[in-house]
């Protein structure tokens, strides 16, 4: 069996590769056009020096010198390309930008499968992804959607899962915005529509503590793939969500939030909103509704995506609040761009 190893490169790129049961990450990368940097190919030089984030790999330390990749490094988890053997799934962090490996991301052809109005503000759409190689990315992952008829495009979260025959995505409904008004007045099943993917450092590590999602509109779509992602084998660690709307007609998703939480026991979730007058709702903002007794004073980790406001309001919250935050991974968003 082969394993999927995604080399996340500097500039937000990711490719997904192939690579055999005991074939050296620099070889799987060559054979698939990616030209991870080398000079040695020997573990003497460092030039292929990267992180490996999550999977497991083999890498005696006799398959390199210290010049190369010191002790103190290959604990913390970095690895040469040229010397690493991956035996499982691997996301590994390299230190060069997509071009200079030649490694574009993929670009796609598809046709509009559905489009949905979820509320007033907020629309969902699918894409059909037959006829292309198979679409990978890691959950929390975008696309460069192109607005069919222009050359401009959108960046969305996908909010379905990787490897799957449709892609979806949860986007804004912008009064004037172009992509907006293609979905709501123009788009019709079997339209093309083009994109690139993946992008993004926003994703999914493996969940090794406490974990907390705070989500802001639409920013709710990257967290619907990570969740679909999870399963009770992978989740061993409590996970909290708490999605943040401005109005009554933004909240969505909650059917699939409601599915999450019963197919994974250490998963909840909870949603606020900030302009209402309903009396049976949380009110105010995403910070306002985490407890820190279910924080428990340890330490844990925090994604967040949402519009740029909210990223920079939380920011200062945990900067202040002194929680014990270990890692905090962000991804922010405008009404022209998306992400």
């Amino acid at each position: 069996m082969n394993y999927q190893v995604a080399l996340q490169f500097e500039d937000g790129v990711t490719r997904i590769i192939e690579c055999a049961p005991g074939e050296k990450l620099s070889d799987a990368a060559y054979r698939q056009q990616v030209n991870i940097p080398l000079d040695c190919r020997d573990g003497a030089c460092g030039t292929c020096r990267g992180h490996c984030e999550s999977g497991n790999y083999d890498m005696p330390e006799s398959s390199y010198i210290e010049d190369a990749l010191t002790p103190e490094e290959a604990e913390q988890g970095y690895v040469l390309a040229c010397q690493m053997k991956p035996n499982s799934n691997c996301v590994v962090q390299i230190p060069a930008s997509s071009a200079v490996c030649k490694a574009a991301a993929g670009q796609f052809k598809s046709r509009v499968a559905s489009v949905n109005m979820l509320s007033p503000s907020t629309i969902e759409f699918t894409l059909d992804l037959k006829g292309n190689k198979a679409l990978g990315f890691l959950p929390g992952q975008y696309a460069k959607v192109n607005i069919p008829g222009s050359a401009m495009s959108r960046a969305y979260s996908f909010s379905s899962i990787s490897g799957a025959e449709k892609a979806s995505f949860v986007v804004r409904n912008v009064p004037q915005g172009k992509m907006s008004e293609y979905l709501t007045a123009l788009a019709k099943p079997g339209d093309e529509v083009a994109f690139e993917a993946p992008f993004g450092s926003f994703y999914l590590r493996p969940i090794t503590r406490p974990t907390l999602f705070l989500a802001g509109g639409t920013g709710i779509a990257p967290f619907l793939s990570m969740l679909a992602t999870l399963t009770p084998d992978t989740l061993t660690h409590p996970l909290l969500l708490v999605y943040g709307v401005t109005r009554d007609e933004d909240l969505v998703g909650l059917q699939a939030l409601e599915m999450a939480k019963e197919k994974l026991p250490l998963f909840s979730f909870k949603f606020c909103i900030l302009d209402t007058q309903r009396d049976d709702v949380l009110k105010g903002y995403v910070t306002q509704h985490v407890d820190s007794d279910w924080l428990k004073g340890g330490e844990y980790d925090t994604y967040l995506c949402g519009p740029v406001a909210m990223v920079d309001a939380v920011r200062k919250w945990q900067e202040e609040s002194a929680l014990g935050c270990k890692n905090f991974y962000f991804e922010k968003f405008s009404a022209s761009s998306e992400v």
